[in-house]
């Protein structure tokens, strides 16, 4: 990839202004604010599986508010006396938060610390210790059997019977199932870093090197699934779609006239997809292929510099159907409550539901 095609494909810029990608319900009329204090977005991890109890990995449940993962897991490593690849997390969760997050402390012939003098490394009501658990592995990225979100929107404003009419659509139909804006950085800035990547420069720490691959992956998918949107078959299958099944990362190929694939897809065993980009072709084909061509017609330089870092082709379920939908209006508070798979964003159920304004400033880590 020369630096010419990367300058006529996207310009050199400081910042980038995400779009707006495309509403599958339309803009929602009802606005409100977001995470006015932390305690407005709630998280809590909810595991696959039962720990064993017995193991060289203490598995600690933690509840941390206004805190950094990443810099919580370094203190573990420190508490603890172990090296950093020794602590383990399912995921990166919202700073501007409450959230009760798993960790993993790998201890194999090491004297276990006191867990419960942990929170007097941090300022009063920053950590809790909520459970202490030996188990036989290591927690891994996206371990989990889904997050779920408890928050309160304030600041209410707009026609609560529409609401009443978008809620039950989300509920029974599900959203598009974009990466949310925290992915991209305040500004954009990680898609900046990916622009600067592909045209050879280093970033300062290697760890943002992922990060801004991860942006530019992430930008791609958002692009050709708003397409989707726009068109309205994005909750389709479409001709040579590669169609994925619920709750896994494995996909095939879609038959014409397969008679079962509508019952499948309306009861959510199935989804239609997009693009994770990567080394190699598609596996669409036909009208899906053609999509995804005319989605990325101008972004063929991120697509070519993920390849040429060895990222992986892969898929991405291209809706989302929220878990146990709640919400009430307390005056001109909104209260939502919803799980939702490991790698997917409340804020990407949200915008469906509510025109918000997040005034923390911040989203993830």
């Amino acid at each position: 990839m020369s630096e010419q095609s990367m300058n006529e494909a996207i310009p050199p810029i400081e910042s980038y202004a995400l779009p707006d990608w495309a509403y599958g319900g339309g803009r929602p009329a009802l606005r409100a604010k977001l995470r006015a204090a932390p305690g407005d977005f709630r998280v809590d991890e909810i595991l696959p599986f039962e720990l064993s109890g017995a193991g060289e990995h203490v598995w600690l449940h933690l509840e941390k508010t206004g805190m950094n993962t990443e810099f919580l897991a370094k203190a573990l490593a420190r508490f603890a006396g172990v090296k950093s690849f020794d602590v383990g997390y399912a995921g990166l969760k919202d700073r501007h938060a409450v959230t009760r997050q798993w960790f993993s402390v790998l201890m194999t012939g090491k004297a276990e610390p006191d867990w419960s003098a942990l929170p007097k490394q941090f300022r009063p009501g920053e950590l809790s210790v909520l459970a202490v658990v030996r188990h036989g592995r290591k927690l891994k990225t996206g371990a989990l059997k889904e997050n779920r979100f408890v928050l309160r929107l304030t600041g209410l404003q707009g026609d609560a019977p529409a609401f009443e009419q978008r809620l039950a659509r989300v509920a029974a139909e599900g959203v598009p199932n974009y990466f949310g804006p925290q992915r991209f950085g305040l500004g954009g800035g990680n898609l900046v870093g990916a622009q600067r990547l592909f045209a050879g420069e280093r970033p300062r720490e290697q760890q943002l090197r992922g990060l801004y691959l991860s942006a530019a992956r992430s930008f791609v998918f958002n692009q050709v699934l708003s397409t989707r949107v726009a068109r309205g078959d994005w909750n389709r299958i479409l001709p040579g779609e590669a169609v994925m099944l619920d709750g896994a990362n494995s996909w095939f190929m879609a038959e014409a006239g397969d008679p079962a694939l509508p019952e499948r897809l309306a009861r959510f065993d199935i989804h239609p997809s997009g693009p994770l980009w990567g080394e190699g072709e598609s596996p669409a084909r036909d009208e899906a292929l053609a999509v995804e061509q005319a989605s990325l017609a101008g972004f063929q330089s991120w697509c070519e510099g993920l390849a040429a870092f060895g990222l992986r082709q892969e898929r991405r379920p291209l809706r989302l159907k929220p878990r146990d939908l709640e919400a009430g209006v307390d005056g001109d508070v909104l209260n939502l409550a919803f799980g939702l798979p490991s790698g997917c964003f409340a804020t990407t159920v949200l915008r469906e539901l509510v025109d918000y304004c997040d005034v923390s400033g911040g989203g993830r880590d």
